[in-house]
């Protein structure tokens, strides 16, 4: 029969306080990827809006508005 490992009690500390901080972690990244991707969807969305108004006007004998910008 073997005699099983005997881990001090720094082992624990230190192994439950990687996996802390990589969850962490990945939850930071995870919500400023979520945070960017919303704002380039509701670029696209815009850029799209702008499209299919100006499909059914002839563009060329039409005044365009200036365009908005909006701070973000």
């Amino acid at each position: 029969m073997k005699k099983h490992q005997v881990k001090s009690r720094f082992y624990y500390i230190f192994w439950g306080t990687a996996t802390v901080s990589v969850l962490a972690g990945q939850l930071y990244v995870g919500s400023g990827y979520r945070k960017m991707a919303d704002s380039v969807n509701r670029i696209f969305d815009e850029v799209l809006v702008e499209i299919e108004k100006n499909k059914f006007y002839d563009i060329e004998n039409i005044e365009c508005p200036s365009p908005v910008y909006l701070d973000i």
